[in-house]
């Protein structure tokens, strides 16, 4: 079985910065890759961000250059972060972390967590 949790998410001023982090925990071999999405209220989840098992990592257009991608030093942990800065109203909503996990071939999610960006 495989547990995904994120958290770090909260209430920011417009401008400021948050770290979500998203780690994945279970009967895991390996994993091809972490994805950030997010679901604003009354909207669609799109996702946000990339980071594949070799480092690799990519971004939608609306996070680009503002929010980065980065894997924890220990490859055990299974752990990502989301940085996100120079936050926007815009970039309000729930952020859900997903992991595609060997040797289960499928994809995990978390239950998110609530980013909340003030004007």
């Amino acid at each position: 079985q495989v547990q995904v949790t994120e958290s770090g998410g909260g209430l920011v001023q417009a401008g400021g910065s948050l770290r979500l982090s998203c780690a994945a925990s279970g009967s895991i071999s390996s994993i091809n890759w972490m994805r950030w999405f997010r679901q604003a209220p009354g909207k669609q989840r799109e996702w946000v961000a990339t980071m594949a098992s070799d480092g690799n990592t990519n971004y939608a257009a609306s996070v680009q250059g503002r929010f980065t991608v980065t894997a924890s030093r220990d490859n055990a942990k299974n752990t990502v972060y989301l940085q996100m800065s120079g936050l926007k109203p815009e970039d309000t909503g729930v952020y859900y972390c997903s992991a595609d996990c060997r040797p289960q071939g499928a994809d995990y999610w978390g239950q998110g967590t609530q980013v909340t960006v003030s004007s």
